[in-house]
């Protein structure tokens, strides 16, 4: 069985949805942008790839892929619409890999595209009238416990319920996310990652967009403190904007081929994909799945969690990485260590494949080795990927 590995991983900078840099910026010109850059980095002939996934999340029903293949001179390579909710980038990757090494194709692109600014509005006809209103699909089954359209109950609150953690904790584990983020922007780690675009901005400048923007440098203790949670109704409710996830704009994209194509193309192999396992929890657990994705998919790897250099495990609230760590005895110094959802953002279908971005050249930084990145997914899902970076 051929391996499949990662030759190329690029992302656009994250904006902040509807009021930041890309607020006016179309998903189809992000994608593009990713896709672009992430072939010219290989050298790959188009006529030699065999496909484009790229997650879209509440994107139209569209195939943002095909659009985008089209217009990157793709002609011969088919788009494929990917949609795991949060999970859907990290899945793009995981389709890619599992066609690789079943040995049906040897090149892909796959990744994730979300302009949460521009994303289209769905309206549903009510059944027996001719009356039409806003409508998003539920990820689930609603219910009081985990309703379908309040993600601060149904992960962040229940998640910090069922792992028995504090305000506190996920306040503080919020502020070091910012810390972490600003380092990495600072030391200018997330350089080469990111593919510069130049974008119009709400007020009519053309700029060009290169640093995240949704860190928040003069985050403290005291001013996460000092924010509302986001149901005081409910006694005890400890989730806020401050230790929950953004809203984002975003893409990001990577050339995946199996070893044989690499070598034959002269690539460098940046990272070999080892094993991978979505799986579904009850909805009100939904913030925990990671807790059950990892060891399913380091099992299938052959590694147990002391085996893992680095983890990406999404911020999509502070809650979840927190209950992983305790859940799975996972050291939290090794997790997200240049931010994640609270700090970076969650430009939701991109984010899982931004995650193996950064993971792939965080580990290069550190001498290579085993790499984890995983999330929870609306509607009761959980992802994890198991990447090898070579030592060097």
């Amino acid at each position: 069985m051929p391996d499949a590995v990662i030759v190329s991983a690029c992302r656009t900078a994250i904006g902040t949805a509807r009021k930041g840099t890309l607020a006016e910026t179309d998903a189809l010109v992000l994608g593009r942008a990713v896709v672009d850059e992430s072939l010219a980095r290989t050298g790959i002939a188009p006529k030699d790839l065999d496909g484009l996934i790229l997650a879209e999340t509440l994107a139209g029903g569209g195939v943002l892929a095909r659009y985008i293949a089209l217009e990157a001179g793709l002609e011969n390579v088919a788009g494929l619409a990917q949609n795991q909710h949060c999970s859907s980038g990290l899945s793009a990757v995981e389709t890619a890999a599992a066609s690789i090494m079943a040995g049906m194709d040897s090149a892909f692109i796959a990744g994730g595209v979300q302009s949460s600014s521009t994303a289209p509005v769905s309206k549903k006809r009510i059944p027996g009238t001719n009356d039409w209103v806003d409508w998003m699909s539920p990820s689930h089954p609603d219910s009081p416990e985990a309703p379908a359209m309040d993600m601060s109950i149904t992960v962040g609150w229940n998640t910090a319920n069922i792992a028995d953690i504090s305000r506190e904790e996920m306040d503080a584990w919020a502020l070091r996310s910012h810390e972490r983020a600003i380092a990495a922007i600072d030391e200018g780690r997330f350089a080469h990652e990111i593919v510069p675009i130049k974008v119009t901005t709400t007020d009519g400048a053309a700029v060009v967009f290169e640093v995240d923007e949704h860190p928040r440098r003069g985050s403290t203790t005291e001013k996460l403190a000092g924010l509302k949670p986001l149901h005081p109704e409910i006694p005890g409710f400890s989730i806020t904007a401050g230790n929950a996830s953004g809203i984002n704009d975003a893409a990001s994209a990577l050339v995946l081929t199996s070893d044989g194509f690499a070598a034959a193309h002269d690539l460098t192999a940046l990272a070999t994909v080892r094993a991978w396992a979505t799986i579904g929890v009850d909805p009100y657990r939904n913030g925990v799945a990671p807790t059950v994705a990892i060891p399913k998919a380091l099992d299938r790897a052959g590694l147990d969690v002391g085996d893992v250099h680095l983890w990406e495990i999404n911020e999509a609230f502070a809650s979840v990485p927190i209950a992983a760590c305790k859940m799975l005895g996972i050291d939290e110094e090794l997790v997200n260590i240049s931010g994640s959802g609270c700090s970076l953002g969650h430009p939701i279908a991109a984010t899982g494949a931004r995650m193996v971005t950064t993971l792939i050249y965080d580990l290069q930084r550190r001498g290579g080795g085993i790499g984890v990145a995983s999330m929870c997914a609306g509607g009761g899902m959980g992802a994890a990927l198991v990447i090898e970076v070579p030592a060097g």
